[in-house]
Order: structure tokens, then sequence, then C-alpha cells
């Protein structure tokens, strides 16, 4: 996901030097090529995040266009009162890239988790928010968020996620995926879980169930007509996120349900308000907190 970051970013400032790549110790490889070659047009700002998204706002509102590059929770949770008033209440044109989102950091624990950051960020006014869910679904959310006025939140994974598009695939902001179709209930999903989403499917196909998957990439603007029309269309919803179920992308259906006086079935998965046990690799905490492949099939065979 980091390259396919960089790569998306390269382009951009090859072609407008007035963007600006703002990191904080927390740079690859790849982001030293741009530095090399755009000395200009890159700023390391060192641990020190609250100045970085502050002077992201600044550059903003001077016509530049910052793309703010460190670790999720330390936007989401320690910069949070500079993104809310320096760059959502101005509405400055930044672009904040989060890397390793929900239980990425696995062996961190849970003060590197970003946990509940969609129902942090999703309540902020003016504030896009983006969770690709494979590499080449970041690269073109990157190349949405830098032609998209405004502030713009992207949640990026870093696990290893495998691609799930074509190259021919074509991203529009605000508009939910079909990534599989089926009869028998709708699953929605967001991020890089989708993983571990597609071999639920599998495991459901093995015993008769057909499960349609809706990739929700977009948080905010929430693509509403599209999830109307799929719960208008199943008995039973199933959503499924690397988050909170509290004020995540199932309170986001919830809402949309009640809202829209549709009487269905909603199962959430995810974390059930509480921080995320155990450490390792991303999938044994996964595996701790029963959200690996195997511990939502059998959530999802008990529901319906």
């Amino acid at each position: 996901m980091q390259r396919a970051y960089v790569t998306a970013l390269y382009e951009i400032i090859k072609k407008n030097k007035n963007v600006i790549s703002c990191l904080s110790d927390s740079g690859t490889d790849y982001d030293e090529m741009i530095a090399r070659e755009f000395p200009e047009q890159v700023i390391n700002f060192g641990i020190s995040e609250n100045n970085q998204v502050a002077a992201a706002a600044g550059m903003a509102a001077t016509g530049k266009i910052p793309f703010v590059y460190t670790t999720s929770a330390f936007i989401a949770y320690r910069s949070y009162e500079f993104l809310r008033d320096d760059i959502c209440l101005q509405n400055r044109n930044v672009k904040l890239i989060g890397m390793g989102t929900g239980v990425s950091w696995s062996t961190l624990g849970a003060t590197h988790h970003t946990t509940e950051d969609i129902a942090l960020l999703r309540s902020l006014p003016n504030l896009t928010v983006i969770t690709p869910a494979s590499p080449k679904e970041l690269e073109e959310a990157v190349k949405a968020a830098y032609k998209h006025i405004g502030p713009v939140y992207i949640r990026m994974g870093m696990s290893g996620e495998k691609e799930i598009y074509d190259d021919n695939y074509d991203f529009e902001l605000g508009k939910n995926v079909v990534i599989k179709d089926g009869k028998d209930l709708t699953i929605f999903t967001t991020g890089s879980i989708i993983s571990e989403v597609l071999e639920v499917a599998e495991k459901l196909e093995n015993d008769g169930i057909s499960a349609r998957i809706v990739n929700i990439h977009t948080l905010k603007p929430l693509d509403v007509d599209n999830i109307i029309y799929e719960c208008k269309k199943q008995k039973n919803i199933v959503s499924i996120e690397e988050h909170n179920i509290i004020g995540g992308l199932g309170t986001a259906i919830a809402d949309t349900i009640l809202g829209n006086n549709i009487y269905v079935n909603l199962t959430k998965i995810g974390l059930e308000d509480n921080f995320a046990e155990g450490f390792g690799s991303k999938n044994d905490v996964l595996k701790s907190n029963r959200l690996n492949s195997f511990c939502i099939y059998q959530k999802i065979r008990k529901s319906i």
C-alpha cells in the first residue's frame, strides 16, 4: 500500500509544484526518491504530528496542496483538535493519509491501533473519508483526493494487502462497488479486511449460501442510494469492519436503514465496544478478536 501511495503522489507532484509531501519521520525509500528529485516539495516535520497538521492548514491557506502522511492513530487522535479547528472548520484543501489503520500495527498494541477513527472523523463537517481496500484502489483514491477541493482523510492499510481489481478499475468518489454477486445475503465492508470477507464468502458458498459483497470505499459522503437499494433487495444484511461497531460502518448503514424505514436484519461485525487485544502478526490479532474469516463466518451463520 505504501508503494501505491507514493507512486500516485509522485505523478501528482511532477505535474503540480504546489503539491507538498509532509512527513513525520514516517517516510519510505520511495519518499526519499521524491525528496531527491523535488526537494522543495517535501518537508519532514519529525515526530511532531500536531505541528505537521497545523502547518499543512497554513500551506493550504496560501494555495499549496499538502499531503500529510503519518501513522493513522496520530492523525485521528493526537492531532484531532488541529484537524478539527485548523483544517475542517476552515475547509482547507489538505489531504491526510493515515497509514496502518485498524489493527495493522499489530505488534505495538492498542495505542497504535486505529479502530475508532471512522466514528471520530465522519462527524467532522467538510471532511471526506475514504478507506481503500487494495493498492490499486488506494492509488485511485489518492488521485481522486487531489482533484477534490477540500479536506480528505484516507485510511490506508499496511499489511501486504492483495489486489482485488484489474488495471481497468474505475474508482468514483462516493460510489460503492459490488465485488461479488449473491442472492442470499449482502455483506457491506470497507478497507483491507475485505481479504477476510472474500474468504468468508467462499466458506458460505460451501454451505450453499450465496453472499453478495459490496465494498464501501467512501465512508463520507456515503453512497446512500446504493445502501437503500441493497437493503431493499435482501432480508439479511451484514456489515464487517476492522473498527469498533459503535460509530463505524455498521452505524452508518443502520442510520440509513432507520432513516428510510427499511425492514431488514442487520448484523454488525467488528470490535464490540472494546480495544483490540493481543499482539503478533495482523492475522494473530484478528483471530484474538474474532475478526478472522473463520470467526466472521461463524457469526454470520449464527445470525441467519
